[in-house]
């Protein structure tokens, strides 16, 4: 996410890139083109020096992982919000939602906003943009509404990222062992406050959550860029997380995840290529909306991380013009309107 944000940002309609702060001492000193596969330099190099980085912004696109340090991200997202940044970032599911986030992170994030005048979104594509905002919009589309589905559909194979497949998702792994996310109450932690936030923006109270699990193992071994998946272990599950009003299922947001096309057969599969999004209204009418994301020499993973980085990026302008404080994928518009002459360069060569 931190090579994708840089990409974006260096193009962004209204936005410069200042700088680009690395944990790293062996990528100090090197231009930002490097960790964002652009083609020429940017004349803005990575730096350890965190201070003299705040001091050269406006706003901090934080894409170090939470998923495992969370204490730590909270930290440095309060300083940067001390310090009168505002902050976009993927980071901390928890807080997708606020109003489903421990009190206590809260709490130190909206007194850090107030002291520096800074504003924050928590957001991505899946949990975030692609069932939160567009789910709200799809329904706009809808006379009446009996149940909400969004869905990922998504092969892992191409998805060359070890410990997120291998350790978060368990592939490879043993049926035996569940992997850290599938493990109860972690799904509702993940994509309960999306669940809670659709609810929210349609007018319906979300009274409970359920998660439902299916896993399968592979049926022979494959190969994939992070090398061989052995046969009898993890190769597919189907996850959802259900949001319940008076006992009916109202929103429900499924992953159906694959680490090689040729597992759980049975299972629905992408339109095209190796993953999509999908937001299905069963309503009046029935609407299904789908999307996909490529960039030029990516992968469709790729492709759904720009998506992500340019939901928070496009959303700097229109923070930076409200009170301090935080706020959520439904309080932020999907598009943001920016002036006519910013938003004419968005259009390439």
């Amino acid at each position: 996410m931190g090579a994708t944000a840089i990409r974006s940002a260096a193009a962004f309609p209204g936005l410069q890139l200042s700088g680009v702060i690395t944990s790293s001492p062996d990528k100090e000193g090197k231009d930002a083109a490097t960790f964002g596969r652009l083609d020429t330099d940017t004349g803005v190099t990575a730096t350890t020096d965190v201070d003299a980085a705040l001091a050269g912004c406006d706003a901090v696109a934080y894409m170090a992982s939470g998923d495992i340090r969370p204490d730590e991200a909270i930290a440095d997202i309060e300083r940067c919000l001390r310090a009168g940044k505002h902050v976009v970032t993927p980071s901390l599911y928890s807080l997708y939602d606020p109003r489903s986030a421990p009190q206590e992170w809260v709490d130190r994030l909206t007194q850090a906003a107030d002291e520096g005048g800074a504003t924050m979104l928590v957001s991505g594509v899946d949990p975030g943009w692609g069932n939160d905002a567009l789910a709200v919009t799809a329904a706009g589309l809808c006379t009446r509404i009996k149940a909400i589905h969004c869905q990922e559909i998504f092969d892992y194979s191409t998805y060359n990222q070890p410990f997120a497949v291998r350790v978060s998702c368990g592939f490879g792994g043993s049926m035996d062992e569940v992997p850290m996310m599938l493990l109860p109450s972690i799904p509702t932690m993940v994509w309960g406050g999306n669940i809670r936030l659709i609810g929210r923006g349609l007018g319906l109270e979300i009274d409970e959550i359920t998660e439902e699990v299916e896993r399968l193992p592979l049926e022979e071994s494959v190969d994939t860029v992070m090398g061989r998946f052995e046969k009898g272990t993890q190769g597919a599950f189907w996850l959802k997380v259900i949001g319940k009003s008076r006992g009916r299922e109202r929103i429900i947001i499924d992953h159906i995840t694959r680490i090689h096309a040729s597992c759980a057969p049975d299972w629905p599969y992408p339109d095209e290529g190796v993953g999509d999004h999908r937001v299905i209204v069963d309503g009046d009418p029935q609407l299904t909306l789908v999307s996909r994301a490529d960039v030029p020499g990516g992968t469709r993973a790729d492709g759904g991380n720009t998506t992500a980085a340019n939901r928070l990026l496009g959303a700097i302008d229109w923070l930076a013009n409200q009170k301090p404080g935080i706020y959520d994928g439904l309080d932020v518009p999907l598009h943001p309107p920016l002036p006519p002459e910013v938003e004419a360069t968005r259009w390439a060569d």
